[in-house]
């Protein structure tokens, strides 16, 4: 009778226990139903909307540049930025392989691990997307595929229409907004230069990583059927605009060169010395070394001339980057590109562009457009980086001279 008894006691107990537990477990469930949660007070609503959905994980949302705020900055004048990521999905001047006019989509998805809130480059000290500096993704051109003299006019006039507008920072180290460019073939260099003629007054330096020399004379493609619309390639743009004086003569560099030459001479050499171009070449690396490349660069073309930084992908060893239409074995690792890059910040880089990505012959990896990627946000951490530092030093000099120029009296 007593074990019996105590046996419902137990029973009843564990009951209880059990229960208490379960309301413990409710009251705090991983399994909690959220429509039972209350509903926010209408004041700072948004703030709360915006603290719980507005932040995206590496591998959600809409594909933009690192998640940039994406604007089609062509049709709306009324959100100002300093640095615009533009896509020039063009690829119908290629002497080879097709295909690039999906590069800017395959180096936007590429992008993805950039989160703006989780980007500080550790060899700059700084976060680009997390600055004084508005940048957004401008989104694309609007190609025409089917007429390339149109497609050039299109690109111009776009290149010189987001170019010629006021910077969202007014007291910045820039008069205008500045381009990355997200080729599309190399001939997409010419509508970039022509804008920045405009827009700077005057021939601006070329910064070109290229396995090739692209000042090629139209003349040695060879072929009996010749237009004027044929001359426009991705092998003659910087001749065209040579003869059109947007270059300097003189101040420009070719890096990673690696190419075959035409016919059986030098004669592809004379027409690049004609336009002014210190060139060096894949192999110089053994010698000189990243610095060695880097210091040549800078003696060519000093620190405050206006500079078009030009990077075709084949300047990267196939090999590591097969995502490309021209491939050309031999070329620099990703790393040691990545490192010359870096070692210019100091540069008065104007406009930049990366091209030649085409996602079609890229690895299962994205190798080629995870590399291109990259290379755009070491582009935009320099020109933040350069920019944050010309403002500071304009600080400090009026700081010690004081607002009206003159030294302060510190008594």
């Amino acid at each position: 009778m007593f074990n019996h008894t105590s046996s419902i006691l137990s029973l009843e107990f564990l009951v209880v226990v059990g229960f208490a537990l379960l309301l413990q477990c409710n009251a705090s469930s991983f399994y909690d139903n959220p429509e039972q949660d209350p509903l926010p007070s209408s004041q700072g609503a948004d703030d709360e909307l915006h603290r719980k959905w507005d932040a995206e994980w590496t591998f959600s949302g809409i594909s933009t540049f690192a998640h940039l705020k994406h604007v089609k900055c062509l049709s709306n004048r009324d959100v100002p930025f300093d640095i615009g990521v533009i896509g020039a999905p063009f690829d119908t001047a290629v002497t080879y392989r097709p295909g690039a006019r999906f590069g800017p989509r395959a180096i936007r998805q590429a992008s993805a691990r950039q989160i703006p809130y989780d980007s500080f480059n550790h060899r700059r000290g700084l976060n680009p997307y997390r600055s004084p500096y508005t940048i957004i993704d401008c989104g694309d051109i609007p190609v025409m595929p089917f007429d390339n003299a149109l497609a050039l006019r299109q690109m111009s006039e776009a290149f010189l229409e987001l170019g010629s507008r006021t910077p969202a920072l007014l007291n910045g180290d820039s008069p205008k907004p500045k381009l990355l460019t997200l080729g599309g073939d190399h001939s997409i260099a010419l509508p970039t230069l022509r804008a920045l003629n405009k827009i700077y007054g005057g021939p601006v330096a070329v910064l070109h990583f290229d396995a090739h020399l692209d000042t090629w004379n139209p003349v040695k493609y060879s072929s009996e059927w010749e237009s004027p619309q044929s001359e426009f390639t991705h092998g003659s743009m910087f001749w065209i605009a040579s003869n059109e004086g947007l270059i300097m003569n003189g101040s420009s560099v070719h890096a990673g060169l690696r190419t075959r030459l035409s016919g059986d001479g030098w004669d592809d050499y004379v027409d690049d010395d004609r336009q002014g171009f210190l060139r060096i070449s894949s192999d110089d690396i053994d010698e000189m070394g990243t610095k060695g490349i880097i210091d040549a660069i800078i003696k060519r073309i000093g620190l405050e001339t206006p500079t078009y930084l030009s990077i075709d992908i084949d300047v990267i060893d196939p090999g590591l980057c097969p995502g490309t239409g021209t491939p050309e074995p031999g070329g620099w690792t990703s790393r040691e590109l990545i490192r010359i890059i870096r070692g210019l910040e100091e540069l008065n880089v104007v406009g930049a562009d990366i091209v030649e990505v085409a996602p079609a012959y890229d690895g299962t990896g994205e190798q080629t457009a995870l590399t291109a990627a990259q290379l755009g946000f070491e582009i935009l951490t320099s020109w933040v980086g350069r920019g944050m530092s010309k403002m500071e030093n304009i600080e400090d000099t009026e700081t010690k001279t004081g607002s009206s120029g003159s030294r302060r009296d510190e008594l």
